[in-house]
């Protein structure tokens, strides 16, 4: 319901949003696609050295066996050709975390010469070379590019390549899963001398050559997809992202179920609260519904839909932060004890709402764009992250003194129950982000992600159900002035309502100033009955008639009893069918 104030002031939250909305299209129409597990992609020499995924393989059971359907090693094959015949070939190289990070901080040494002998100075000593260290084990690289329809150089035996690939990495981590780094370098290894050195295109060609790729990585067996044992939901998937499909389809099923519900319920009690509520909570299914289907996708192909995963992240911001701005408009008392809020109140929720917003916004570009892959930290760990902390830390405060200034000026005990109880679940969801923040900085990178993505989608989840039943018809109408056509007086009745000197009571019993007994039961003495005299703010709104309290001195010194009519105001008391009360 809308007051007559009402347009002028959302459209505070209109300006937000197309703000908001404007800032998002400007930020992510340039992010980079997330990497997937079937890289495809072309490599020129004169780049040098490109990063190409990290993976997360999974740990390999002891009784785990090639080629059978207890398989649980890491592969990642493919092809790698180019229609330009190199003259020695440059490298492939599949590390560990160990040996990937020196052999990558030495990647921007100046002379590319000394660049090539850094970065492989170490793993000469670990890596098998079948001419410069044929006693090794750790089978780490490939010379590229293949020759086309051919397995590469040093593929020796056909039967542990993949079928239809030229080249094939087994990964196996017997005591814990590990994250294994795929990346390209324009080096080369003179097999005469056995060192390293640049790959000059300039000696022998007048353009730069391309490399083609096309490359999967994979957990499990490639080559037992068509049994029944076969595992989709983690195929594709790096280990710290396998179950989020689970997850995704779960809060699918739950938000499938609660959007029909607040869409019926909206309505039945049309009123700006509820409509706010049911977009932020649209926004939240639209934003899960894209990301399913993008995890879909990516766990048939292992590619998916980066653009749908982009969009579902652009949702769940608006979801929230408006879920936030329901939550601010309810603790200054919107619909609790006032219906309208005033202008200079608005316009000092959006200074602030919309810079939160922003930053939040600041967050998801930064951690798609300016973190490295290859670092192990989250996104609430970089300086956008603890900004965004604070600030949601800073809202939490403000919302505690808006809601304290509220029970400040409510003297009716059934709404101060209700402002008790929203306080508290509400400062659970502002202070859970932090807190897990500060805990997932604790916890192994292979299953952070997993933790974060899990807590804040159940407790948004949460969050929302609390929320639709709090707001529910035939509940709302006991703490919240959402029902009602008529509003004349409503803003005498407002200020009537935060009177001090006016006491709210939900016994069956009235007092007056001094504290005695002053009305206890009326009794009809025809019908015998009892009639209750309730006099509040909420009384007066939720009913068509009017009300009048009349007061005198009666003998005795006692205070003359209050009387409740209909239609006018009198003196002496009016009981049911007109009949007057002594």
């Amino acid at each position: 319901m809308w007051t007559r104030n009402t347009p002028g002031r959302t459209r505070w939250i209109v300006m937000g949003a197309a703000a908001l909305w404007m800032l998002l299209g400007a930020g992510v129409g340039e992010l980079p696609m997330a990497r997937a597990a079937h890289l495809t992609g072309t490599f020129e020499v004169d780049e040098f050295f490109r990063f190409l995924h990290k993976f997360g393989f999974q740990k390999t059971e002891k009784h785990s066996q090639k080629d059978t359907e207890w398989d649980t090693f890491g592969y990642i094959y493919g092809n790698i050709t180019s229609s330009v015949n190199f003259t020695v070939p440059v490298t492939l190289a599949v590390l560990d975390k160990r040996s990937f990070l020196e052999y990558y901080a030495n990647r921007n040494d100046y002379d590319r010469d000394v660049a090539c002998q850094r970065m492989f100075e170490k793993l000469d000593k670990i890596v098998y070379s079948r001419a410069c260290n044929p006693h090794a084990e750790a089978d780490y690289l490939r010379r590229i590019p293949c020759e086309p329809g051919k397995l590469c150089v040093d593929e020796d035996t056909r039967e542990n390549v993949v079928p239809g690939s030229q080249f094939t990495f087994v990964i196996s981590d017997p005591n814990v899963p590990r994250f294994w780094y795929v990346s390209m370098v324009a080096c080369y290894q003179n097999v005469s001398t056995c060192q390293w050195h640049h790959y000059d295109y300039r000696k022998y060609h007048p353009e730069p050559p391309a490399i083609n790729y096309d490359i999967t990585l994979v957990n499990g067996n490639p080559n037992r997809q068509t049994l029944s044992f076969f595992n989709p939901l983690l195929f594709h998937f790096s280990f710290d992202q396998q179950n989020t499909l689970e997850m995704y389809l779960i809060f699918f099923v739950v938000y499938l179920l609660m959007v029909p519900l607040q869409i019926y319920a909206v309505r039945l009690q049309k009123h700006p609260v509820t409509r706010l509520f049911t977009v932020s909570l649209v926004l939240e299914f639209v934003s899960v519904c894209l990301l399913l289907t993008h995890t879909v996708r990516y766990a048939m192909n292992g590619v998916g839909d980066e653009k749908l995963a982009i969009m579902g992240d652009i949702f769940d911001i608006f979801s929230r932060t408006s879920f936030m701005l329901i939550l601010l408009l309810l603790a200054k008392g919107w619909a609790v004890t006032r219906l309208q809020i005033s202008v200079s109140s608005w316009i000092l929720l959006m200074v602030i709402w919309i810079p939160y917003c922003a930053i939040h916004v600041l967050l998801y570009i930064w951690n798609r764009t300016e973190v490295d892959i290859i670092s192990d930290i989250d996104e609430y760990q970089t300086w956008p992250g603890w900004l965004v902390l604070a600030c949601r830390s800073t809202m939490m405060l403000w919302f505690l003194w808006e809601l304290r200034t509220t029970m400040k000026y409510e003297h009716s005990s059934q709404k101060l129950d209700f402002l008790l109880h929203f306080g508290a679940s509400s400062l659970v969801w502002f202070i859970y982000l932090p807190i897990v923040a500060i805990i997932a900085v604790n916890v192994s990178p292979l299953w952070r992600y997993k933790l974060l993505l899990g807590i804040t989608n159940s407790a948004d989840c949460l969050a929302y159900c609390v929320m639709m039943g709090l707001l529910w018809p035939n509940r709302a109408g006991q703490y919240l002035l959402l029902t009602g056509t008529n509003f004349g007086g409503m803003d005498e009745l407002d200020e009537f309502n935060e009177a001090p000197h006016i006491v709210h009571r939900d016994s069956d019993t009235l007092h007056s100033s001094n504290g005695d007994l002053a009305i206890d039961d009326y009794l009809d003495n025809e019908d015998d009955e009892i009639e209750t005299l309730v006099l509040s703010t909420d009384d007066l709104l939720h009913t068509g008639s009017s009300y009048a309290v009349g007061s005198g001195s009666g003998s005795g010194g006692g205070s003359k009893p209050l009387s409740l009519h209909n239609g006018s105001a009198l003196n002496g008391g009016i009981g049911k069918g007109g009949r007057s009360f002594d």
